[in-house]
């Protein structure tokens, strides 16, 4: 048993797209159909209730994240500190569990989504194969930030504008102006700014760096109109009087 909490595992690698990953994507997938077709009408209560079950979720993925690396002695400033982008949409996520607040919810929404879904199709834990215990956090903790911003936005009725799209990139271009000295200063490699991830990502289509950071400006830029479209096909239907 020891084994699947192991830093130094010694198993079989995780398998891109293998039994176990395919389970982890139909589990995050019945829980966004539930969410989007399958709740009907909530009342109050039930939306505390809700919040409240995600939010235990949530902090039992990242406490036991960060215990597990203080347990095995790999935690490190270099690569434990929120600053990932995935890490704040984490945070947000817990935050907005509490507030809903509207200016973080709309900047996040992109973010969040855009990025854990990349993670989740292609997830940092390569290394270790399931069941280990990172493979299986990995997975659970990208695709409860799906489900906590599906959750916001169709149960809770936030939703984000055209405007947002732009708050977005402008924010997450001053992050990465702010986060490259301090990844010069640590050590480390926060938002990937001096160089790609070791496992396999969408960078690794975008050329060497520097470049590909100009290029995933595009590539972020395009899935957060891709993000945005139903919400402006669906107000293009209200604005026809198509139901």
């Amino acid at each position: 048993m020891y084994q699947y909490f192991d830093y130094n595992y010694d198993g079989p690698p995780f398998q891109l797209y293998g039994t176990g990953h395919l389970i982890a994507l139909a589990i995050v997938t019945a829980a966004l159909a539930f969410f989007i077709w399958g709740w009907k009408n909530p009342t109050e209560t039930d939306k505390r209730h809700a919040r409240r079950v995600l939010l235990c979720v949530f902090l039992v993925c990242e406490l036991s994240w960060h215990a597990w690396n203080v347990w095995q002695g790999t935690w490190s400033v270099q690569q434990h500190l929120p600053l990932h982008l995935c890490s704040l949409s984490s945070l947000s996520c817990l935050y907005l569990l509490v507030t809903r607040d509207y200016r973080v919810y709309e900047i996040f929404f992109f973010i969040g989504i855009a990025g854990a879904s990349q993670t989740l199709i292609t997830p940092e834990a390569a290394h270790f194969g399931l069941p280990h215990f990172r493979a299986i956090q990995t997975l659970a903790a990208h695709g409860m930030i799906v489900i906590v911003f599906v959750y916001l936005t169709k149960i809770e009725g936030l939703r984000p504008t055209w405007a947002s799209v732009w708050k977005t990139m402008l924010f997450a271009n001053l992050y990465m102006v702010l986060i490259t000295p301090v990844n010069y200063l640590l050590g480390s490699n926060y938002m990937y700014t001096l160089r790609k991830p070791p496992s396999a990502s969408l960078l690794d289509l975008l050329g060497p760096w520097p470049w590909y950071l100009f290029w995933a400006e595009f590539v972020a830029l395009g899935l957060f109109v891709l993000l945005y479209l139903p919400f402006a096909l669906a107000d293009r239907r209200a604005a026809l009087g198509m139901t």
